[in-house]
């Protein structure tokens, strides 16, 4: 069976992990028929866009896709094409897992969490008003009429929705993926003690969702209680489910644990059956060009690509070759060596042409 799959190339060092990435995830065997698209800063000045609709209607028409990294400007210009992406294609599921690998350095050892964040609702709904026009001071004086809050002149305003619906379905679909992966506990991490209207809605609806699955556990905790756990003893979490802001940010906590974003696959799931996998990291620029950064993100990403589309033998040989050349340390990139100097690091190609070779060789069995 073949495959047609969508390749967004990114900016930055975006294309040359996009090469690398695409390689490995052809020496699996799985037949895929790449459709190549570019977004970001470097098509921007030819389309007038970052994210060109030939893009967006390329993911919807194969619904399943891998994207290298895309910068994001701070502050100013264009709004984040990884945002536009998910509000345009309804990619409501970001899935974070987080694994130790041996090799990586961390201060833990053993993490294997999976973090699942609602990707459409809450602050990241993008639902803003700039300080001082004329509608942000009509919405001022909204509110005071209708709570009796004062709330400065000078500020500027973001609205938090949480809706049931948006809800239900990010626990549903954490309950749904604990399941299928032999997962024992999913946990609700929310602000509702304090955010009764919004994390308090998402708190009541995912006690309600988790009684329909009895197989699996299930707990809540506040969001700062969490992060303390979660640095103290990660080993009594699986599972976590949480609104969009405190998702982002706790799945760069999990990402620490295991030894940084070099190592954090991400994958965005929406309704009927669209999926875009990228790794968890900025584009570094910087680096544009050099053939030096990490490409273990993208390429487990690419992992949780296979398996999405059903090939799980292929996803656990890449999965095992990838932790295999980690193991080692011989040809992993300057990041991943105990001094970040040293020179028998290799670049961002060399990496991925071991991990091939290493897909490659028999394996093993022990007698």
């Amino acid at each position: 069976m073949s495959y047609k799959i969508t390749l967004i190339r990114g900016d930055g060092t975006g294309p040359s992990l996009a090469e690398t990435t695409r390689e490995c995830l052809d020496a699996t065997g799985v037949s895929i028929d790449w459709e190549i698209q570019d977004a970001g800063v470097d098509i921007m000045e030819e389309k007038g866009t970052p994210l060109p609709k030939e893009v967006v209607e390329s993911v919807r028409r194969n619904k399943v896709a891998i994207k290298a990294p895309i910068t994001t400007p701070v502050g100013t210009g264009f709004r984040s094409v990884n945002v536009a992406l998910r509000k345009e294609l309804d990619l409501y599921a970001c899935l974070r897992p987080c694994k130790s690998y041996e090799g990586v350095r961390s201060r833990y050892e053993n993490i294997d969490l999976v973090i699942v964040r609602e990707n459409t609702e809450d602050l990241y709904a993008g639902i803003e008003f700039e300080k001082g026009k004329k509608e942000t001071l009509s919405l001022l004086d909204e509110i005071k009429k209708l709570s009796g809050s004062v709330i400065r002149r000078d500020s500027g305003i973001s609205i938090k929705p949480i809706s049931v619906t948006g809800t239900e379905r990010i626990v549903r679909f954490a309950f749904d993926y604990a399941r299928e992966y032999k997962r024992k506990k999913v946990t609700a991490v929310h602000k509702a003690n304090i955010m009764k209207y919004t994390d308090g809605l998402f708190l009541e609806v995912a006690r309600q969702v988790a009684r329909g699955y009895t197989d699996i556990e299930f707990e809540d905790r506040i969001v700062d209680n969490m992060c303390m756990q979660l640095v103290q003893k990660p080993e009594l979490y699986d599972v976590l489910v949480l609104p969009n802001l405190y998702g982002d940010i706790l799945s760069d906590l999990c990402a620490g644990l295991v030894g940084g974003l070099g190592v954090a696959p991400g994958a965005n799931i929406g309704a009927g059956g669209v999926a875009l996998f990228e790794a968890t990291h900025g584009s570094a620029p910087k680096y544009k060009g050099l053939n030096k950064v990490n490409p273990t993100a993208l390429i487990l990403s690419g992992v949780l690509m296979l398996r999405h589309i059903g090939e799980k033998e292929a996803a656990d040989r890449l999965e095992r070759a990838v932790a295999d050349v980690i193991r080692e340390g011989k040809d992993v990139t300057y990041d991943m060596k105990a001094d970040r100097n040293d020179p028998t690091a290799v670049g961002t190609r060399e990496m991925g042409e071991a991990i091939v070779r290493r897909m490659r060789q028999p394996v093993r069995r022990a007698r």
